[in-house]
């Protein structure tokens, strides 16, 4: 076996934990993970050792927290969401809605941080999630902002739609990105779920480039726009700002 292939299968093993899927069993592992059973139970073993993974009494297996230590090295993990906590807080008192925190991973939105009141809207959201970036407010902040020849690869598509309303036309999904870029804010008005609306406004790193996303989710039917959207633009320019970006002078 090569030294790929054994990192690749060890890789396969942990990638067969997903948030549909975190207990397995030792037949669900060497299923979702394509290897025999033979070496399934040999990888989780050694996993198992190092603390990556975790056995419970009946055998089933759980991501252990050596994994979890080690993840939250990511600068844009931990480090990320305590910087950007007090302003995710504050956003939350003003609106006492679905506050979330997300940055781009390829071709799509992954959630860092989410705070949420006992009677906001439902979503389908929990931190580690992630989601298309045409979807959501945070990824069509994100998607605004990232280089041009990735748009226009994300652009052309396909574009999966989750409701009949989602933006699946590339033309309508560019005209949507520029208007991200003249107002400084992204609207996602029920492209997951049709009782939703997103606002969402960019993160800008030391350096000015855009490095995460904030947002605020509220019911549809009692959303309002022009009330939400300075109140996450404050929430991006402080969570900015405490990464230590400086905006040119006459910049918003």
């Amino acid at each position: 076996m090569s030294e790929r292939s054994a990192a690749d299968r060890l890789l396969g093993v942990l990638a067969a934990f997903d948030h549909a899927h975190p207990a397995l069993s030792l037949t669900d592992i060497s299923r979702r993970a394509g290897l025999s059973l033979t070496t399934a139970h040999r990888l989780a073993g050694a996993l198992t050792a190092w603390g990556a993974l975790e056995r419970d009494a009946s055998g089933v297996y759980h991501v252990g927290l050596r994994l979890w230590e080690v993840a939250a090295l990511a600068p844009r993990g931990l480090g990320l969401r305590q910087l950007a906590l007090p302003y995710l807080e504050d956003l939350y008192e003003a609106t006492h809605e679905n506050v979330q925190l997300a940055v781009r991973d390829g071709t799509e939105v992954v959630y860092v941080e989410w705070l949420s009141g006992r009677s906001a809207v439902g979503v389908h959201i929990r931190v580690g999630a992630r989601w298309p970036l045409h979807a959501t407010g945070v990824g069509l902040a994100l998607l605004a902002h990232a280089d041009p020849g990735l748009q226009e690869e994300y652009c052309a598509g396909p574009l999966a739609p989750f409701t009949p309303y989602t933006i699946t036309d590339p033309l309508r999904l560019r005209r949507t990105l520029a208007e991200v870029r003249r107002s400084g804010v992204a609207v996602s008005e029920r492209q997951v779920t049709e009782d939703a609306l997103s606002v969402a406004a960019a993160v800008h790193g030391p350096g000015g480039q855009v490095v995460a996303a904030v947002s605020v989710v509220v019911p549809r039917a009692a959303a309002r726009v022009p009330a939400l959207a300075p109140a996450v633009r404050l929430a991006g320019r402080g969570i900015s700002r405490a990464l230590g970006w400086r905006p040119e002078r006459g910049e918003p």
